[in-house]
Formats: C-alpha cells, sequence, structure tokens
C-alpha cells in the first residue's frame, strides 16, 4: 500500500497523541513522546496540527513527526516498523524535499530515535551529525525520597507563578497565562501535572511539568526550570524528585528527560535527584 504524508487537522491530534502513546516502551531509545506534543499546545490546537506530519499506510498511522521550530523536525515511527527500509526512504525523502511541506530549505536539524535508519539515509544525502544530547532516565519502581520542598500542582489558580517561574528560567520563553490554559486545554493534558517548588519564605523558585503516556510506560519532564534568582541552592534537584515522583503517581513506569549534553550543569542535576545517564543521541543536521 502506498505510503500517505498528511497534516492532521485539529480534531485528528487525538488520534495522532493516542498513536505516540502506544509507541512509549521502556528500553526503547528516547523518542517523540505525546508530552511533545502537550507542551507545543500551549500555541493552541490549530498550530499543533499544522505542526504535525503524519505518515500512514492503509489507514494505520506509522511514523509521526513534529516541526518544533521552522528548523528542527522532531521525527519517530511505530516500533514494529523502525526498520521498514520503504518507510525509512520515504521519511528520509519527504524530509530532504522542500517541496513535500515537511523543512524548508537551509540549515535544519531532524531529531529521530538513534536506531532508525533514517540517520544513515540523510548521511548519504550529506547530512552530518548534529549537536549531543544527554537523555537520562530514573526508574519508577520504588517510592521517591521527599524533595525537601514544598511541591504545589498548579492548577488555574496557581498559573501566575508557573508562568513567572517559567519565564524567569528561560530567556527567551514566551509563556503566558493564556498559553498555560491552551495548553491545559490539549489532549495529552489529561496525563499531564504541572508543579512548583517553593521556598521557606513562600516565594516560587522552581518549576516543571510532567507527561505521563499512560500506566506502564515511561513519562517525560518538559520543560524543567529553576528561577535565574534562585539557582545553586538544590530546587533543580527537588523539583526533579518531585517531578519523577508525579510521573509514578499517575502510573509511569520510568521518567525520562533529555538535555544538550553542553549542559553539565543540567545533567549534574538530574543525576543527584537519581536519574541515570542512558547513552548519548545525535540529531542529524544539514548546513545551510
Amino acid at each position: 500500500m502506498t505510503i500517505a504524508l498528511r497534516t492532521p487537522e485539529p480534531e485528528g491530534l487525538t488520534e495522532v497523541v493516542d498513536a505516540l502513546r502506544e509507541w512509549q516502551h521502556d528500553g526503547q531509545p528516547i523518542q517523540l513522546h505525546p508530552g511533545d506534543l502537550g507542551w507545543f499546545w500551549r500555541f493552541g490546537a490549530p498550530a499543533t496540527a499544522a505542526a504535525v506530519r503524519t505518515w500512514s499506510r492503509d489507514g494505520r498511522i506509522l511514523a509521526v513527526g513534529l516541526l518544533d521550530g521552522p528548523r528542527l523536525f522532531r521525527l519517530t515511527t511505530a516500533p514494529q516498523v523502525r526498520r521498514d527500509g520503504e518507510l525509512a526512504r520515504r521519511l528520509a525523502d519527504d524530509v530532504t524535499r522542500p517541496e513535500r511541506g515537511v523543512l524548508g530549505p537551509g540549515a535544519a536539524d531532524v531529531e529521530a530515535p538513534m536506531d532508525s535508519p533514517v540517520h544513515d539515509l540523510l548521511a548519504e544525502r550529506g547530512w552530518r551529525p548534529g549537536e549531543p544530547w544527554t537523555p537520562l532516565r530514573h526508574d519508577l519502581t520504588e517510592p521517591l525520597p521527599d524533595p525537601g520542598v514544598r511541591i504545589e500542582v498548579a492548577g488555574p489558580e496557581r498559573v501566575g507563578d508557573r508562568v513567572a517561574v517559567q519565564r524567569a528560567s528561560f530567556d527567551s520563553s514566551t509563556f503566558t497565562d493564556e498559553r498555560w490554559h491552551a495548553m491545559a486545554a490539549g489532549a495529552p493534558y489529561a496525563d499531564a501535572r504541572c508543579l512548583v517548588a517553593y521556598d521557606e519564605q513562600g516565594t516560587a523558585v522552581a518549576t516543571a511539568t510532567v507527561w505521563s503516556a499512560g500506566p506502564g510506560r515511561p513519562g517525560v519532564l518538559e520543560p524543567l526550570g529553576t528561577h535565574r534568582d534562585h539557582r545553586g541552592r538544590g530546587y533543580g534537584r527537588a523539583v526533579a524528585v518531585a517531578a519523577a515522583a508525579a510521573l509514578r503517581e499517575l502510573g509511569s513506569s520510568s521518567a525520562l528527560v533529555c538535555t544538550p549534553t553542553a549542559n553539565t550543569a543540567g545533567v549534574a542535576t538530574y543525576v543527584s535527584a537519581g536519574f541515570r545517564e542512558l547513552p548519548g543521541t545525535r540529531d542529524s543536521h544539514r548546513e545551510g
């Protein structure tokens, strides 16, 4: 059967999220997660749908990609077709040909599971390894220790704190109250929690959002940040521990996070919170 490339309508996003949930299993290379779509949903359902691409055969979704910005395409496939040669060639063709409507011309990066043949096919087309990333995993079989600070789940009544810490943690953040509400209205947020950590004076100092893919499947932290005025005091570690505990309460089998390898402080924070480093990954990069 012919492989069909599509951009879903907003009402079709639930099917995409459900497919991504089914593809999450422990022991696999880190890959696109329903939480990645959930975090993007802060821009609204129409924008999220416009950034998603699906590849289907005989009506069944085989691969999903997210245009996470104009130059980064995050891609994964159903585990049982990860080595499907026909699908891999189609994916590589579609992401390298601007007329297919996936990536425009010029510099670009493609993220895909490291065991995907897409990386080799892109290398044949002149792409090279990109920035190294460090994935980390926390097993959730056993209960987590107390984080040592007050942690609150941020619902509508704490949106102000959640947004303020996000913006103070990431210099380029455009997060707003309206975008939190848009994110919380998305299908993936049914399996998510926003957490805010407070110091002894009641000041919001760190935050994280966690996304479950359902009981018995790995969940992800996306994003996690510490207020720039409160770094170096263990709040990042505390909210990472709390995030893993929240995923355990949601039934996740493990907690995953991925950060640039160059972010040595971030890697150290996760390790101190009980996360274990996994083999590093790299995107495939095309020069401008």
